[in-house]
């Protein structure tokens, strides 16, 4: 059994089995931060799903509005004037075999993978390497587009993926512990709501379950599931 730090039992102490409004779930996460590092804060929805069922998948992306506090680095799989438009927007890393030779190598020197449709024959030899890493393109992610700038400008701007694992539980990223509570509320409140818009018409009973958030190093806090994005301490 792990031996827990005595910060993190002062932390969940602290947080008690109390249910918080969004705000104040953000801002007692802040608050038991003790990390030297700007923690990562994730949101964890459980979800009425059983993801073993092909019409109870849950799978996406969404745009938070205050931004991820993560630098991604992007690779763009595309040729001719899509290249050159890739490079434009900023993508780190652009190619076609010379991308596909350094990552069958074992060089993922990027975080997220973009490609023009007709790449795709190829790429797609790549899909056990990539797959497991999540970082194949898909088209259902918009990462397999003809408009390679704007699916740049959104992986750099803040888009982050959610997926139902195999318990029905969600985990997407929120931010970063340096950011305001209003932020991290904000970016909840949106995640919250796409998740709703995605629910699967198949799912039965409740839907959203429970809900909690934490930082990288923290203990989970219950959020209330009937909110999305409140930002006051009485959920008014």
């Amino acid at each position: 059994m792990t031996k827990q730090s005595k910060s993190y039992r002062a932390a969940i102490e602290k947080i008690g089995e109390e249910t918080y409004a969004p705000l104040a779930a953000m801002s007692l996460v802040k608050e038991v931060s003790t990390a030297k590092f700007d923690e990562t804060v994730e949101g964890h929805f459980r979800l009425g799903i059983d993801t073993r069922q092909a019409d109870q998948q849950l799978r996406g992306t969404v745009s938070l509005p205050n931004g991820s506090g993560k630098t991604v680095r992007v690779a763009v799989f595309a040729e001719g004037e899509a290249a050159r438009a890739a490079e434009e927007a900023g993508a780190d890393i652009v190619g076609t075999d010379e991308l596909m030779a350094q990552i069958q190598a074992g060089e993922f020197n990027f975080d997220a993978a973009v490609a023009t449709p007709d790449q795709m024959g190829k790429v797609g030899r790549l899909g056990k390497v990539l797959g497991p890493r999540g970082l194949m393109p898909n088209p259902k992610l918009g990462t397999v587009t003809t408009d390679v700038a704007k699916a740049i400008n959104e992986l750099k701007g803040g888009r982050v993926e959610y997926r139902a694992d195999r318990y029905g539980i969600a985990h997407v990223v929120l931010g970063k512990v340096g950011f305001t509570a209003e932020q991290l509320a904000e970016n909840y409140g949106t995640v919250y709501d796409e998740i709703l818009r995605m629910k699967p018409a198949a799912a039965k009973g409740k839907y959203v379950k429970s809900i909690s958030v934490s930082a990288t190093m923290t203990p989970g806090v219950s959020v209330d599931s009937s909110v999305n994005r409140n930002y006051t301490e009485s959920g008014e």
